[in-house]
């Protein structure tokens, strides 16, 4: 990602460096986002403040983000290992650097006054630091790293040592700096980057060319495998992983002893690229719309665009996004007029586009309905038909709406639409009309009863054929659309029934399944042609005979086909095509044409238009600039359209470029003259393929080339003129499309202009600004901005007697001054006020915000509490009890925030507060309940002799009194009963009853409450039939 990464630094203490990174976002599909750490984890954002700015800035021109790290006033501590991060949607990538302060250190405690810019943080974990003497350092030093560690206490007593802790903290420091690889002559670079599926090759240098290394992958060993490969040359030991994949970014370690070096890989996927472009649609409005496209990754992430803007899930569902495999779909459900428009899908390595067409939907009436003549307790039916299928409509008679009963049936099939009366009597004689649901017309016709008593008189009718169609010739000619299939339903009449003979020439249409064929029905003839061709042209007649005699007709059959057309100009979004009309109209005079178009690498037709166009030249609009077209037109009779024709040549919509700018005059002589210009503003898809310079004579409209051909150079010395001659020069740019407007230069030798700056009423200083002037502009520029350069500046600029004026606000901005008078308001259990009042210096801008940060004073470590903050008072909730905090505030306007900020002098304690458990009350609820059983007895029938029970179950509060009945006497204390009671579940035990125990058993529950019975009928009866009896040895004997 990084297009300049930040450089190794070298400062001398108390000054300023500044470490600088660029980012292309040409092909990014969100903005990057940047971190600066120092060391392996400390993220320097919130370290902000008087030592340490990050300023972000962004270049349109040419797409580029510059993020800068300004440290100031150096320390030695800022000494030290950095890292620079970017991240943009999946991509990411990283760079080290370090920075080297040179100058003598010194030692101190940071008491907490200090502004928080520090980049060391290991003084944040000492109280204090003991300065001690060069000399006796040194041997102390040399003492401790010789000695083992069980010896530290005793050096330490015989040196005087207090502080042994931050002693040795500064050694094992010192031990890191100074210590020097022993087996590694050439160890792993920072971090390395593969491109997805790629290798990559890993390499160290060790000491000892028979040492043995390990590989680790996040902690744990490689083993060499088909992916992972171990490779030794000379002292030279390799990585190599082959088809990297995610599951490769990682921490990869190599181990040489006891010694390692480490790295990071970062693998990066490649673009996504579009492998099926989208497809230009034409649709109904209410249609659902599918626009889909191809990736060349599964799960890729792509974003959808209508006109330049993002598309999202909004609440109504309009849009909905469907992802299968590679496959990309944007859904829309009901399409409408405002759906209209260019829509694009892009990744991060292309972009596909498509123009979708929403049309109105115009109903249109296939079939009307027709004037009916019934009779008395016939069946009347209306019966039209409609384009649409989804339309309701209303039916009415002499305008009072039909309802539908037993006799009258209102029925919608798809597009037709029936009304249907049984029995028609007097009274259903009238006017009905059928009305379209949403659209301004109706159908109607008229129902007449007639009331006709008829007396069979057996009698012989001539055949006769009812053919009518349009375009009837007094030979009855047919006219039908090639290509197309046939169905002539032709009715005929006659009694009786008369036979029917088709024939073409002297061959007869026969019955059958070939594709031009025959058939009759009673009362209608039908001849079919399935796809109408050439051969099938010519006169076909029919003749129908029966006894009382014969009718015939004549048909002919023609087919309908024009003339190729040619691409007359393009435009930038559009081209104009010309055809000729059809060398023969199908015997119906043609009363238009229909265009349509597509992209020579789309099988999608669009059509252009709907209504038929009468004129042979047509200009096609809203095409997508470089992308190939193709076009082909039908020609459209009263009988339908024809063929299309044959595509065209494949032509690219591409407009001339803007007309070159800034023509001048360079040089003049007596014979030549040298004029240079700018080129166009606008080049467009197509490329430039040069200039072409003219003149003319004052007096004359002749243009003379001043070369043949052109140039690719935006200057011309144009020579051999006659002197004293007055010329008018033009040049204009070429493309594919042709020639740009000229930008023209007339007079040669005009006078220049004056030009005047002025501010608050004075001409400008040349101390105070730059002013460069020439014959076509001027530039106004000042080196170092200050804030005394802001106001208002007039341009004034005279050519002889005319004069023109312009004037231009200038707003020098800066950083901000920090808040004043922060102070704490109040301080209640864990949460602080604060309250601070507006800088003394805004920037000459607008304050857009402060950033509030809070520091325990123990550690004086600064975390941010709220950024962007609009308002000058603001609570800082969630603190730490017993701890004790300081306040800061930073005042942030469009530049950045303010260097200083303003710090709170006093500082809140938040107290330890005792804190008692209280049990809440409550309030003593009724739960007594009246007896309910909540499952009855059941009656039951049950052999003589086998024990059985009862059960019930029973509800209430406080536990009601159960006593059992049987033919309402208390049984409770009876030996043959046994009761239980369980969880509710009352359960009455019979043992071994004869038929005098069948009867009503009845329970009974009380309590304070009241009480509830419920009982059931017990049937025993006998073990064996009455009058048989079995003895010991099973015999049975009666009675």
């Amino acid at each position: 990602l990084f297009t300049e990464k930040p450089q190794s630094g070298e400062v001398t203490v108390g000054e300023n460096i500044t470490f600088v990174a660029k980012v292309n976002a040409e092909s990014l599909l969100k903005k990057p986002t940047i971190k600066w750490f120092k060391g392996k984890w400390m993220d320097l954002a919130s370290k902000s403040g008087k030592h340490l700015q990050l300023k972000e800035t962004y270049d349109r021109s040419s797409k580029v983000y510059t993020f800068e790290m300004q440290i100031i006033e150096a320390k030695p501590n800022f000494a030290g290992a950095y890292r620079c991060e970017v991240a943009s949607r999946d991509k990411f990538d990283s760079c080290n650097f370090d920075l080297a302060v040179h100058g003598e250190r010194t030692c101190c405690y940071n008491d907490g006054n200090e502004d928080s810019g520090e980049l060391d943080f290991s003084t944040l974990l000492r109280k204090r630091v003991v300065q001690v003497n060069t000399e006796p350092d040194k041997d102390v030093w040399e003492v401790l790293s010789h000695a083992p560690p069980s010896e530290y206490e005793k050096i330490a007593f015989q040196h005087g040592l207090t502080d042994l802790r931050g002693m040795l903290k500064r050694l094992k420091k010192m031990k890191i700096e100074e210590k020097k690889s022993e087996a590694f002559l050439k160890k792993l670079d920072p971090a390395y980057q593969v491109a997805k599926g790629k290798k990559i090759r890993l390499a160290i240098e060790v000491a000892n060319a028979d040492a043995e290394v390990k590989w680790l992958k996040n902690g744990q060993e490689i083993q060499p495998s088909g992916r992972y490969i171990f490779d030794s040359v000379d002292n030279m030991r390799y990585l190599i992983i082959n088809h990297c994949s995610l599951a490769d970014d990682a921490a990869y370690c190599c181990v040489v002893g006891e010694e390692k070096c480490t790295t990071e890989l970062f693998v990066k996927e490649p673009p996504i690229e579009i492998v099926k472009n989208l497809e230009d649609q034409m649709v109904m409005k209410g249609e659902r719309v599918e626009l889909e496209c191809e990736v060349s990754e599964e799960g890729a992430n792509v974003k959808w665009e209508k006109d330049g803007v993002e598309l999202t899930r909004d609440e109504s569902f309009k849009y909905r996004f469907k992802k299968d495999g590679c496959k990309h779909v944007l859904i829309i459900n009901e399409a409408t007029k405002e759906d209209c428009g260019h829509y694009s899908v892009k990744t991060n390595g292309g972009e596909s586009m498509a123009e979708l067409m929403v049309q109105e939907k115009d109903l249109e009436v296939y079939q009307s309905i027709a004037d009916l003549t019934v009779k008395a307790k016939d069946q009347a039916v209306f019966k039209c038909e409609v384009s649409d299928e989804n339309v309701r409509g209303t039916w009415y008679k002499n305008g009072a709406e039909v309802k539908q009963d037993a006799r009258i049936n209102i029925t919608h099939i798809g597009r037709i639409h029936k009304l249907t009366i049984d029995e028609v009597k007097p009274e259903d004689e009238g006017d009905y009309t059928f009305v379209p649901d949403g659209h301004a017309f109706n159908l109607s016709a008229k129902l007449n009863f007639i009331e006709v008593k008829i007396d069979y008189v057996p009698r012989q009718d001539p055949p006769k054929i009812h053919l009518d169609c349009m375009g009837r010739t007094p030979e009855s000619t047919i006219v039908v659309v090639a290509g197309n299939k046939l169905r002539l339903d032709v009715p005929i009449t006659g009694d009786p029934a008369p036979t029917v003979i088709w024939t073409k020439g002297e061959k007869v249409v026969t019955e059958g399944d070939s594709r031009v064929h025959v058939e009759t029905t009673k009362g209608h003839c039908i001849f079919t042609i399935e796809g109408a061709e050439r051969q099938d042209e010519g006169r076909y007649s029919v003749v129908v005979r029966n006894p009382a005699g014969e009718d015939t007709a004549d048909i002919n059959f023609v087919q309908s086909v024009h003339h190729l057309y040619e691409i007359l100009s393009l435009g930038e979004d559009s081209c104009v095509v010309q055809w000729d009309p059809p060398l023969f109209d199908g015997g119906q005079p043609v009363i238009g044409y229909v265009l349509e178009r597509k992209k020579k690498k789309s099988y999608r037709w669009m059509r252009l238009n709907f209504d038929p166009y009468s004129e042979t030249t047509y200009e096609a609009k809203r095409m997508i600039e470089g992308m190939e077209y193709e076009m082909r037109v039908y020609a459209v009779n009263g009988i339908g359209m024809s063929r299309h024709s044959p595509a065209s040549q494949p032509f690219v919509p591409v407009a001339p470029t803007s007309q070159p700018i800034g023509l001048c005059l360079d040089d003049i002589s007596d014979t030549s003259i040298s004029l240079k210009w700018r080129p166009p503003e606008r080049i467009g898809s197509a490329e430039l393929e040069g200039y072409g310079v003219e003149y003319c004579k004052e007096g004359t409209d002749e243009w003379i080339p001043a070369t043949q051909g052109l140039t690719d150079r935006t200057s011309m010395v144009i020579r051999n003129l006659t002197t004293g001659d007055k010329l008018k020069f033009r040049v204009r740019a070429y493309n594919m499309a042709g020639p740009s407007a000229p930008d023209t230069l007339a007079q040669p030798g005009k006078p220049k202009p004056k030009v005047t700056w002025i501010k608050d009423g004075e001409p400008l200083s040349p101390t105070f600004a730059s002013v460069r002037n020439s014959d076509v502009d001027t530039i106004f520029f000042i080196r170092n901005t200050e804030r005394k350069h802001s106001g208002k500046y007039d341009l004034q600029l005279q050519i002889e007697n005319m004069e023109d004026k312009a004037s231009i606000t200038l707003q020098v901005v800066d950083l901000p001054g920090p808040p004043e008078a922060l102070k704490i308001t109040d301080t209640w259990g864990f949460n602080v006020a604060l309250e601070w009042k507006l800088p003394k210096d805004d920037g000459n801008c607008e304050i857009t915000g402060y950033t509030i940060q809070k520091a325990e004073k123990k550690t004086m470590e600064w975390f941010t509490v709220y950024e962007q903050y609009r308002r000058t008072n603001c609570v800082a909730s969630d603190l730490i009890m017993g701890n004790e905090y300081v306040f800061r505030v930073f005042a942030i306007n469009q530049v950045g925030p303010s260097q200083e900020p303003c710090s709170s002098t006093d500082s809140a304690y938040i107290h330890k507060i005792g804190m008692e458990y209280k049990s809440p009350t409550y309030k003593d609820r009724d739960f007594s309940q009246a007896p309910k059983f909540t499952h009855p007895l059941v009656n039951r029938s049950i052999i003589a002799g086998y024990s059985t029970t009862l059960s019930c179950s029973v509800r209430g509060i406080p536990k009601p009194k159960v006593t059992w009945y049987k033919n309402k006497m208390d049984i409770s204390n009876e030996a043959k009963y046994r009761m239980f009671c369980k969880q509710g579940v009352l359960t009455l035990e019979i043992r071994k009853p004869c038929t005098f125990d069948g009867g009503i058993y009845m329970c009974k529950a009380v309590n304070d409450n009241g009480e509830d019975v419920v009982e059931c009928k017990l049937e025993v009866r006998r073990k064996y039939p009455p009058g048989r009896y079995k003895d010991t040895h099973g015999s049975t004997f009666l009675d």
